[in-house]
């Protein structure tokens, strides 16, 4: 961990725990992303174009970091595209079998001490770290 920077990610951290909390006194929902993007589908007009901006917004601030502060981390994936999307599918299935994602269950409900959520966020960070160790250890991908 030589990159590792702790004012960074503490700052970062900081700044999801605000907007989680300003989310929720403002709107009186979670900022549940899988919640976010799964409701802008059937969503009357208003709360789609709330969800809308909300993804936007998601989107647009590391694209702005980028252009204002010149930072661009080096990102390397040596999956292919069919191993991507394959993820990416049982992501989601996982999401909806545990009624909500990582931001949902691990930063909103645990914030709010909600037992569901630890069980939730338990669950997905042990399934991860299994995974990533049969993965790369087991697997050798």
């Amino acid at each position: 961990m030589e990159n590792f920077t702790p004012f960074t990610a503490l700052a970062g951290g900081a700044l999801i725990g605000l907007a989680a909390g300003l989310y929720i006194l403002l709107n009186g929902r979670i900022a549940g992303i899988s919640g976010i993007i799964g409701g802008i589908i059937g969503a009357a007009s208003a709360q789609k174009a709330e969800r809308i901006a909300f993804i936007c917004g998601l989107i647009a601030g590391p694209v702005i970091l980028a252009l204002v502060a010149g930072y661009r981390p080096a990102i390397t994936v040596d999956a292919s595209l069919p191993v991507l999307l394959l993820a990416g599918l049982l992501v989601g299935y996982g999401t909806s079998l545990g009624s909500g994602c990582t931001s949902g269950h691990g930063i909103c409900g645990l914030a709010r001490f909600s037992p569901r959520s630890l069980a939730a966020t338990l669950a997905f960070m042990a399934t991860g770290f299994l995974t990533t160790f049969v993965m790369r250890h087991l697997i050798g991908f």
